[in-house]
């Protein structure tokens, strides 16, 4: 559970979470509990690649037990997860001092593949690497959503495993008994700050509108990563073809993908010699970007927010969905229909519930933003996972909707104009009232936040209420 009260309190798994700092530099004071650290451990027989798991549908769960069939290459897609968890590619002078630690990757187990994801520091960037069948042989023990331990050594460890080695693979186990017979457990106090929480939750609304764009051989995405800038640079580019390969254009295309960091993407060159290609989408404003490197027995994915300094944690992609009535009765019976499928099927999910399409495709972006799936590019569809952290008591985490809220608690919106068109609503804000347009073409607000923004950044909390004005009143 997370408190808004300065003491800890236990939450429901045991573990202790509580709010502090402001609401800029907000952070959640976390305990990690592992019966063990992770370890790899070598013998006669081979190496033993031991993840601990805390918490998730069970304390210390037990997932997979097997053999890794291509340890170098896996060890090498762990590494570059890591590296981008540990990296913070713009991180505001206010919060440098409260970020104390980052977050253990989250780890999905399912029938079908096990997905490690996390998110870099400053929330900008997303890594997710999704083993398949093909990379494990073994046996799936569970079956659920929990923190493995990645620790110094570990990382060190990966870097060690060569393809010719046999490495066993266990996530999760019963319990590690030390030389004189005693249980250890081993504790990890991290910051996990609420931008790192509510951009693992934002990203999954930009990647289920993204597009293919571009797909290139392994070869050619190699020979385009190698020849972007090796320094940070100050202004996006833009992703072009260029015959069978890519290159990196100054100017914007129209049919380029445009990325700011560049650098963001340097994980990727040491990585794509293991690819059989790369693909590239973006979302319908062209500004957030993602990367799919496509082994056999794995994917590695990338996603990349529209600036450095821009992370995923300020976006409001759902927030009209959530805002909205046509979820709230079909949410419960698609959440119990879920049994962490790799790939949710919409259309299957809708012909056994008897719901619409419309009304499962609400529920499952509603259920993105609270963490409860995530989306897979790759695969065109939503996974059932569900972050080992209790965000039901956060109403911080989507503060336009909470304002929007409070508007309409108070009465402070009215309808001003009314045709087939269009509707025009009066929405009070600081010592003035904002006119709200609301017509097919999108909706429009006189407030700073939406002349900022334009909507890129989803709706303001004016926009927010007027629609949830008119949602109720047409009830």
């Amino acid at each position: 559970m997370i408190s808004l009260a300065t003491r800890p309190a236990p939450n429901n798994d045991g573990r202790r979470a509580s709010l502090i700092g402001t609401a800029t530099v907000s952070a959640i004071a976390y305990d990690y509990h592992y019966r063990f650290a992770s370890e790899l451990h070598a013998d006669r027989a081979g190496s033993h690649l031991r993840l601990a798991t805390c918490g998730g549908a069970e304390e210390n769960p037990v997932f997979f037990q097997g053999r890794i069939i291509h340890p170098r290459r896996t060890a090498d897609l762990l590494r570059g997860l890591m590296e981008i968890v540990h990296a913070r590619f713009s991180i505001p002078p206010n919060m440098l001092a409260r970020i104390l630690a980052m977050a253990d990757p989250v780890v999905t187990s399912s029938e079908q593949r096990l997905r490690f994801e996390g998110f870099s520091g400053c929330c900008s960037t997303y890594a997710r690497v999704d083993l398949l069948p093909e990379a494990l042989e073994g046996k799936t023990v569970g079956r659920g959503t929990t923190n493995v331990d990645f620790n110094p050594p570990i990382l060190a460890a990966l870097a060690r495993i060569r393809d010719a080695d046999r490495v066993e693979l266990e996530v999760g186990r019963d319990e590690v008994q030390l030389a004189r017979g005693e249980q250890t457990v081993v504790e990890k106090k991290v910051a996990l700050p609420l931008r790192w929480l509510r951009g693992l939750v934002e990203v999954q609304s930009y990647q289920s509108r993204m597009e293919l764009k571009m797909e290139v051989g392994g070869l050619d995405a190699l020979r385009f990563l190698r020849s972007l800038p090796r320094a940070r640079t100050k202004h996006p580019g833009w992703i072009v073809r260029s015959g069978r390969g890519l290159r990196l254009s100054q100017t914007p295309q129209q049919d380029g993908v445009r990325v700011a960091g560049i650098e963001r993407l340097r994980v990727l060159e040491s990585l794509a010699p293991l690819a059989d290609r790369m693909r590239i989408f973006a979302d319908r404003d062209g500004e957030t970007a993602a990367f799919i490197l496509v082994l056999n027995e794995a994917r590695f994915h990338l996603v990349l927010s529209p600036d450095v300094w821009r992370g995923f944690s300020g976006e409001g992609q759902a927030l009209t969905t959530l805002a909205g009535q046509a979820w709230q009765e079909s949410l419960p019976r698609i959440r119990a229909a879920l049994k962490w499928d790799a790939v949710v099927d919409a259309a299957d999910v809708a012909r056994r519930s008897k719901l619409s399409p419309q009304a499962v495709a609400a529920a499952l972006s509603v259920l993105g933003v609270r963490g409860l799936v995530g989306f897979d590019l790759d695969a065109g569809a939503y996974f059932h996972r569900e972050l080992p952290f209790d965000l039901s008591l956060l109403d911080v985490h989507q503060p336009r909707l909470k304002g929007a809220r409070k508007l309409l608690d108070q009465d402070q919106v009215r309808i001003a104009r009314r045709t087939q068109e269009q509707v025009e609503l009066f929405v009070a804000g600081s010592g003035v009232e904002h006119r709200v347009r609301l017509e097919a073409q999108g909706a429009r607000c006189t407030c700073p936040w939406f002349s900022k923004h334009q909507g890129r950044r989803g709706p303001c909390k004016h926009i927010l209420a007027a629609e949830m004005y008119l949602d109720r009143t047409s009830q």
